[in-house]
């Protein structure tokens, strides 16, 4: 195939001289258009996009052919379609109201009224459709040993199974995670008090002791009960001290220095006492005798000799 250079040459140069004429054209438009609105011929809102509607084509011819092409002239039993008006309205009758057999007294409003229709209808295809079944062979009770398959199947229940056991443990582990942050809580509430009755206790005793270090009192209480809370916290809450009265040293020193009252010249001799004598030992008032160790010849008593006649001995042995 020749294609010839100087066709292609005069196609080019057509299309630049008609590029050419189109710009001068649209020169020549925006020139136009330049003038006009200087005159004041142009105005806002003149120039509007108008959106054209769409042709709709309604083709019957096409849509009967279509629809002819999807009937099929099968058997009732294959088709099983119905077409009837619903049942009589017995309620209806009863009351004495006439009942509308027909759909344009149903009010699509009323929900009650629109479900009955519903249902009527339903039974009126009921009562036309099992004669006919019963006709074509079609058993309509279900037997005793029927068995209907899960729309389920048993791998699916088996993952929600498993969903709902791991969704009831989360719940579990949330419920046990609550308790416990409602004890933590709780007991640090008690140390809280623990810790604020001791700071207490520890102000009150700094306190007393300031007080008694400056002399305004002389009295040390706060020591005595100190002991005692030492004492009972050593010894635990079971061993404390249930017996009432005063022990055996108290009794002792009761009756030793007596209950109070005036006691100075309490132990001075009297005519009696000075005259009684039944109780003075010459032996023990003059270290005769008794405790007073062993005594050798001369009744001096033996001592220990010095340190130097101690090695001298120890040498000799």
């Amino acid at each position: 195939m020749v294609i010839d250079s100087r066709s292609m040459e005069s196609a080019e140069e057509e299309s630049l001289l008609g590029a050419e004429s189109e710009e001068e054209n649209s020169e020549l438009s925006d020139n136009e258009l330049q003038e006009a609105f200087a005159k004041g011929l142009l105005k806002p809102g003149m120039n509007v996009l108008v959106d054209k509607p769409k042709k709709l084509v309604n083709n019957v011819e096409g849509m009967k052919q279509c629809l002819a092409d999807l009937r099929k002239d099968l058997p009732w039993v294959e088709r099983l379609d119905m077409t009837n008006l619903p049942a009589e309205d017995v309620h209806s009758k009863v009351e004495g109201k006439v009942p509308d057999v027909t759909n344009g007294g149903v009010s699509v409003d009323d929900d009650f009224q629109r479900e009955m229709f519903f249902y009527r209808q339903a039974q009126a295809t009921v009562l036309q459709a099992l004669p006919l079944l019963n006709k074509h062979g079609v058993p309509t009770s279900r037997p005793d040993d029927y068995f209907a398959e899960m729309a389920k199947s048993d791998q699916h229940m088996q993952k929600i199974r498993k969903k709902l056991i791991s969704k009831q443990m989360m719940l579990e582990k949330s419920e046990k995670a609550k308790k416990l942050r409602e004890q933590r809580k709780f007991g640090k509430k008690v140390q809280i008090e623990v810790i604020q009755k001791r700071q207490k206790e520890k102000k009150a005793m700094m306190t007393a002791v300031k007080k008694y270090q400056k002399g305004m009192t002389d009295k040390l209480d706060f020591l005595e009960g100190e002991k005692k809370a030492g004492k009972e916290s050593s010894q635990g809450p079971k061993k404390t001290l249930n017996k009432k009265g005063s022990n055996a040293k108290r009794k002792y020193k009761d009756q030793k220095f007596g209950f109070g009252g005036k006691k100075s010249g309490k132990k001075w001799n009297t005519k009696e006492s000075y005259n009684d004598v039944s109780s003075f030992r010459a032996k023990v008032a003059h270290a005769r005798g008794g405790k007073g160790g062993k005594k050798g010849k001369g009744g001096k008593q033996n001592k220990r000799p010095g340190k130097s006649v101690r090695k001298k001995m120890k040498s000799r042995s």
